[in-house]
């Protein structure tokens, strides 16, 4: 099935509606989703907003949450997201940090008490309107085994940073921490298909590619796969994410992450309240002109796409290059998306009475 952006839009902040979400939030929460599936990040899409009205049927989200401050420096700031829909939260949060580092030059916001936020690049691409390097981490459900362990205690816990340019498009970088995220492994399972050999393990830490693995109590591997190919580097970078995103603030960290997906069920012990965020913002002119900086970036991205490239390849790409041809093409030809995907959505729409 073929659907329009706004079309999408439409629908899914309707639904968001239907469960209490006031018009500003439900927009929000809908822009998110959609910006996703735009970017050519299917996992992260709409596909998700059965997800999150699931949360809420569990009573573990509040569509009407009292976002607030709890500590705060010029610079810092932890926030309460009060339960609240983290696609709401996350943008809320990035602008605190935004607006200090209007003030001081650089803000840092650790947030607790949240839910999924969606794309990490979307919060650190708000900084790019200001002139601002925006960066964005959030930790995630326990579904990932550390080097060596075959126990799930870190999520697939993404880092995003957006840098922004004069002429060229801005840099922005958005990934997991592991070889692939989980929305990955869902597009596969809705199209029957096998996961890359190094992206998940079974119970016993045996590498596999049954997409199934992980509802099968296997466990996603961090970024590198094996050791011998670096996966203790992807397991630092998850864990720093764990650490900044939750430990700081005082959210649940590791294995007593409240879980998104529906096959785990949240565990009765609790080390913090809900998910936790970081957001950062940094001002271009608090280290050197803004302009100068982005003819720089500019240049740097210039040079980088012009390098030789191996047999096979056209060119180089630069982080956000895929992501913003996908957002050109869908806004153009509409997104396409799998029957698994229209089936759910159509079953939401039936259930709030809103038409796909």
């Amino acid at each position: 099935m073929t659907v329009t952006a706004d079309r999408l839009l439409e629908f899914t902040k309707a639904i968001l509606k239907s469960i209490g979400c006031s018009d500003t939030d439900a927009s929000q929460g809908a822009e998110i989703l959609v910006s996703a599936d735009l970017r050519g990040v299917d996992s992260h899409g709409v596909a998700r907003l059965s997800g999150y009205l699931r949360l809420y049927e569990k009573g573990r989200l509040n569509p009407t949450p009292n976002i607030q401050i709890t500590h705060e420096t010029p610079s810092t700031a932890v926030v309460d997201g009060d339960a609240g829909l983290g696609l709401v939260v996350g943008p809320h949060a990035m602008k605190i940090a935004l607006d200090k580092a209007d003030k001081v030059g650089t803000g840092w916001v650790a947030v607790k008490n949240s839910n999924h936020y969606g794309i990490a690049g979307y919060h650190a691409m708000m900084a790019l309107e200001r002139d601002c390097i925006g960066i964005s981490l959030t930790n995630a459900s326990p579904l990932v085994s550390p080097t060596f362990s075959k126990e799930r205690l870190l999520g697939t816990n993404p880092i995003a940073v957006a840098i922004p340019a004069k002429d060229q498009p801005p840099f922005v970088l958005d990934m997991a921490t592991t070889t692939a995220a989980n929305g990955k492994l869902e597009v596969l399972q809705r199209k029957n298909e096998d996961a890359p050999f190094g992206w998940l393990a079974d119970s016993d830490g045996k590498v596999i590619t049954d997409a199934h693995g992980l509802k099968k109590g296997g466990s996603m591997l961090p970024l590198g796969g094996d050791r011998i190919h670096g996966s203790h580097k992807g397991y630092g970078l998850g864990a720093l994410v764990d650490i900044l995103s939750a430990v700081l603030p005082g959210a649940n960290y590791g294995p007593w992450v409240p879980p998104f997906v529906s096959f785990i069920d949240p565990i009765d012990e609790k080390v913090g309240e809900g998910l936790g965020h970081f957001f950062g913002a940094m001002r271009i002119d608090a280290f050197r002109p803004a302009d100068e900086f982005k003819s720089h970036m500019d240049n740097w991205i210039s040079r980088f796409r012009s390098a030789k490239t191996t047999e096979g390849h056209e060119r180089v790409l630069i982080p956000g290059d895929p992501e913003r041809e996908f957002t050109e093409k869908r806004k153009k030809e509409g997104l396409q998306l799998l029957p698994t995907v229209v089936e759910d959505l159509k079953t939401l729409g039936d259930k709030f009475g809103v038409e796909l």
